[in-house]
């Protein structure tokens, strides 16, 4: 009778553990820098803090241009709102004046 002596082999011993550490490493990969992962919470977190800074600018101007129309409104009517945005609307002004011109703002 013929018998075939065969070498124990580990290799067999090997495959789980690595494709456990497979698994580890993708998942914990994606875990970092997937969509919604920890690297992702704190862009966000950078994102919404930029974004809350143009609301508070945006807020400020808002607050001005209501208290510029107040100005403007029947009863509460200031001479000097009022010769300013005629002068601005017209282009007029008076020869001792100095006017300076502004840019125009870009936003």
């Amino acid at each position: 009778m013929w018998t075939r002596q065969h070498k124990k082999r580990n290799t067999g011993r090997l495959i789980i553990p690595l494709l456990c550490v497979l698994f580890l490493t993708y998942f914990g990969f994606h875990a970092y820098h997937g969509e919604f992962g920890i690297y992702s919470k704190y862009r966000l977190q950078a994102q919404a803090a930029e974004l809350q800074a143009q609301l508070d600018a945006v807020k400020a101007r808002r607050v001005d241009f209501e208290r510029r129309v107040q100005l403007l409104h029947e009863g509460t009517l200031e001479k000097d709102m009022l010769d300013e945005q005629a002068r601005k609307a017209l282009n007029l002004s008076q020869p001792d004046e100095i006017t300076i011109m502004l840019p125009a703002s870009t936003k």
